[in-house]
């Protein structure tokens, strides 16, 4: 999740309170009279039919559905692999620890694209990079479903994850796009636990098809949902970028009324888009080298990723090895993670009461550090969880045990991201863009690599020593948002990067 805000987005919404756009019908006169007094009358303004905010409510929700299921769909392809693995080795003549790599791959991609359609997102739109990067997504597929050998399919695996990319950083910015402040928080909620879901249904749909068909029916389904969601994209998601709204405004009203004059402010604005794509790059690893309390909250969001991702070589290891399940029971395992979720997504209200009264309490300024709260949670819940999972593997427990342990592990991973999220974002609003582009990169390193060495790890610590470590390396980090919490501030205080207290 990112938002692209922009100083020139803020000051267009400013402006957009004054609803004084002239109509391409009136006179000169009746269109300088309208204008904001002591601006230029042949700049462009935000009116309220054209804010979309103001939007009516059902179809601002359907698209934050819509964009929440497009990225659902690309991390659902990220995991859906992890039972295509056997049956990848045997027909394209290939070992397992290979095959690993078609997740190690995909989710490489998912990290490195927001490094790029971030900047593009802000000169052309968020709608032009949703439709781009979805219809390049659908193409790519078809090698992946198809493929001649291992090297192309694990090279179309990369490409298919930057292509996927672009939901994980731009789609944050539309649902801030669409509601203001006192109602974003329930919409980005639904949108924030949507890539978190699809690595949980990925496993889920992929074992029933495999166990019932081909391996290839996993990328075929894929293909299927790509199409739908690809029309759904061109035919109910609106622009929602101020700026680019009023450049495609003021591009009519020229054409409608044939005075030249009109102008919005991104068409004066001077870019330099390799520029800025260089700096899209540099930015977050600035940040990273030089603010410890970004760098250790990537760290901690980004081990709790890895441990999400290796749970896709896990737990087969624990199920199928130990409980002697099949493939379509396996991939029935991942309901836990996933109920986790969901009901920590349905005590979104609580939180929603919990920040506004904060907000009410700090005269409506609260500060960043009250959003980590919620991670506070998360961080006792994650590891509680992995430790019931870890000391329940044993073949003489009933395998609803550590299914059960899954659901606060699920719960904790909720809260973790969304505290950590939120956080970043308010927290670092000068670059909020950049600061998710950071911890975006470092959670899909880990969560690149983690898969690759379960196998080795889950053999020589077995189920019970090597899940217990996973959730030590949680505990030794749990204590970050309690430190922060307290002194985020001061720590903000001296940062380059930070919004000031």
């Amino acid at each position: 999740m990112s938002e692209t805000n922009t100083l020139s987005e803020t000051d267009i919404e400013k402006r957009g309170q004054v609803p004084s756009l002239p109509k391409a019908a009136e006179s000169d006169a009746s269109s300088r009279a309208g204008a904001e007094p002591g601006a230029d009358p042949y700049e462009v303004q935000l009116d309220p039919e054209d804010d979309p905010k103001r939007m009516p409510s059902w179809r601002k929700w359907v698209a934050v559905i819509v964009i929440s299921c497009a990225s659902l769909c690309a991390t659902f392809a990220s995991s859906v692999a992890s039972f295509t693995e056997p049956g990848l080795a045997h027909d394209l003549h290939t070992s397992h620890e290979v095959t690993i790599l078609s997740i190690s791959l995909y989710v490489l991609g998912l990290g490195v694209g927001p490094l790029f359609v971030g900047p593009l997102s802000e000169l052309y739109g968020r709608n032009i990079i949703y439709q781009t990067s979805y219809v390049l997504f659908f193409a790519f597929t078809w090698p992946t479903a198809f493929p001649p050998n291992i090297a192309v399919f694990l090279l179309f695996r990369f490409i298919t994850g930057l292509c996927g990319a672009a939901f994980l950083s731009v789609a944050g910015g539309s649902v801030s796009d669409l509601f203001d402040n006192a109602h974003v928080a329930t919409p980005m909620a639904v949108y924030t636990i949507s890539p978190f879901i699809g690595p949980v249904i990925g496993p889920l749909i992929g074992g029933f098809i495999v166990q019932n068909t081909d391996w290839r029916w996993c990328y075929r389904v894929l293909l299927i949902w790509q199409f739908v969601q690809t029309i759904l994209l061109f035919v109910v998601v609106p622009e929602t970028y101020a700026p680019v709204i009023l450049k495609v405004k003021a591009k009519k009203l020229r054409k409608s009324t044939g005075d030249e004059k009109w102008w919005a402010p991104l068409d004066r604005q001077e870019y330099n888009l390799v520029g800025m794509i260089l700096h899209s790059c540099r930015t977050p690893f600035e940040l990273l080298i030089y603010d410890r309390m970004a760098l250790l909250l990537d760290i901690w969001s980004a081990l709790l990723l890895g441990i999400l991702y290796l749970a896709f070589q896990a737990f087969p290891i624990i199920f199928e090895g130990v409980h002697g399940f099949n493939s379509q029971q396996t991939g029935l395992t991942f309901l836990g993670i996933g109920l986790g979720m969901v009901v920590s997504l349905c005590g979104q209200p609580y939180w929603n009461g919990l920040f506004r009264r904060e907000s009410i309490k700090h005269n409506g300024n609260a500060p960043p550090e009250v959003r980590l709260l919620m991670a506070e949670l998360g961080a006792i819940l994650a590891p509680l969880g992995l430790y019931i999972l870890a000391f329940t593997t044993y073949k003489q427990v009933h395998w609803i045990a550590p299914i059960l342990g899954s659901i606060p592990f699920g719960a904790g991973v909720y809260f973790i991201f969304t505290g950590v999220f939120t956080y970043l974002v308010t927290a670092y609003r000068p670059i909020a863009a950049s600061a998710m582009a950071a911890n975006s990169a470092v959670r899909s390193s880990f969560a690149a690599v983690f898969p690759l060495f379960a196998g080795a790890m889950y053999d020589r610590l077995g189920t019970v020593g090597a899940t217990a470590l996973l959730a030590g390396l949680l505990t030794l980090m749990a204590p970050l948002p309690f430190i922060f919490y307290r002194i985020g501030a001061r720590l903000r205080a001296t940062s380059r990067f930070a919004a000031r207290p």
